[in-house]
């Protein structure tokens, strides 16, 4: 099959119904009676959350832990589909994605446990948290919680909601103003997404706040990280040659082709030592952190994520572009001002020297950095932000 014919199939494929590509597609999605996962068990408390079915960067469990360690009377437990080339997060509850887009029996299952046993739910991406049938949309999934008496939100994460045309004509260096291959799949899906939201009417949650932009109803629910896992008593900047790590979980997004020639180059000059970093299991990213002075960011974008506060919080040094939108919302959040340095493709060379120049200054924000995660990213934040829905009455 040439390439063409491939991308074709390919680009068939995903407008099919997920639970028929599974049907169609037995080797990345069939699975075995064997794989099929047992019941979860719902928490003990009074409120009772739960959250499905991605966790994308490990998300899901800790805004769940969040709550449950920072709100009275709540509990919560998050559940994702798997696929073979996932990043492997911390998961409360882990099922097969065969499972989650075919097996009827487990899709029973977990809607009899969510409908007897939870409280509330929290579904993210506008995916089916009961699995994907054939038979059953999302807004009939989130409309039977809520005829079993669940108070439901909605939780937007990225390419679910962000339209690329729109943010293609706010930022010049959107990956989506050229032709990332994916560009149209992505722009039905947002406004697949957006068409889903103003149809059910309810509260909805960003994981990132330029997705405001997106879905200006949400509230920001910032993203979580252990502070204390990632914290580290080595100073950055201590080096003659400072080193610099770029770990991109999708380098045409983050921008790689703009930061890799211009790393190199310096890093052939003897200014830095560039380490470019790929395929690191999510584990080993706290020691790829720590060996470093400076972590580079994303650079198309325009906000930051779960990358940036754990290199923050590692106490390093972390360069990126993110928009001044974004930056006035997390100056009002956290009271400061974002301490991750700013530069886009064109200014990267001229920023890394001047890091390099002035290493005093540069340690002065990467300390503000730690403390930065601490105030808004360590789950309190993100808790109250929760609270009007969990405990609340609106």
């Amino acid at each position: 099959m040439t390439a063409a014919l491939k991308w074709m199939a390919g680009r068939l494929l995903r407008l099919l119904p997920e639970a028929l590509r599974g049907r169609l597609l037995p080797g990345r999605y069939g699975y075995a009676v064997a794989e099929i996962p047992p019941p979860i068990e719902p928490p003990s408390t009074p409120v009772r959350l739960f959250i499905a079915p991605v966790n994308y960067a490990g998300q899901a469990r800790e805004w769940g832990r969040a709550a449950a360690e920072n709100l009275p009377g709540v509990g919560a437990v998050n559940l994702a589909f798997r696929t073979p080339d996932d990043f492997t997060h911390a998961s409360d509850a882990v099922v097969p994605v065969g499972v989650w887009a075919a097996s009827r029996r487990w899709q029973r299952a977990l809607r009899r446990t969510v409908l007897g046993g939870f409280t509330h739910a929290i579904v993210e991406a506008q995916r089916w948290p009961f699995g994907a049938p054939l038979d059953e949309s999302v807004h009939g999934q989130v409309r039977a919680m809520q005829r079993a008496g669940l108070r439901v939100a909605m939780l937007c994460h990225g390419s679910d909601i962000r339209l690329p045309s729109r943010h293609a004509a706010l930022n010049p260096d959107s990956p989506f103003a050229g032709a990332l291959a994916t560009t149209a799949d992505l722009e039905r899906t947002a406004l697949e997404s957006r068409r889903l939201l103003d149809r059910l009417g309810l509260s909805v949650f960003v994981s990132t706040a330029d997705l405001l932009i997106d879905a200006p109803e949400a509230a920001w629910l910032p993203v979580v990280i252990d502070v204390e896992a990632w914290r580290s008593d080595v100073a950055p900047l201590q080096s003659a040659r400072p080193v610099v790590v770029h770990a991109p979980s999708k380098g045409a997004i983050k921008g790689s082709e703009l930061v890799d020639p211009i790393a190199q180059a310096l890093h052939d000059e003897g200014l830095i030592e560039y380490r470019r970093i790929q395929g690191v299991p999510h584990e080993q990213m706290r020691e790829v952190y720590r060996s470093a002075d400076i972590v580079l960011d994303q650079f198309r974008i325009g906000d930051y994520g779960v990358a940036a506060c754990e290199a923050m919080a590692a106490g390093r040094l972390v360069v990126g572009h993110v928009n001044e939108r974004v930056r006035r919302t997390a100056l009002d959040a956290a009271g400061t001002a974002l301490p991750i340095v700013e530069a886009t493709g064109a200014t990267l060379e001229a920023v890394l020297r001047g890091i390099v120049a002035d290493r005093a200054a540069a340690a002065v924000t990467a300390a503000a950095g730690a403390e930065y995660v601490r105030v808004l990213h360590d789950g309190r934040r993100s808790a109250e932000v929760l609270r009007p829905f969990l405990l609340g009455s609106d």
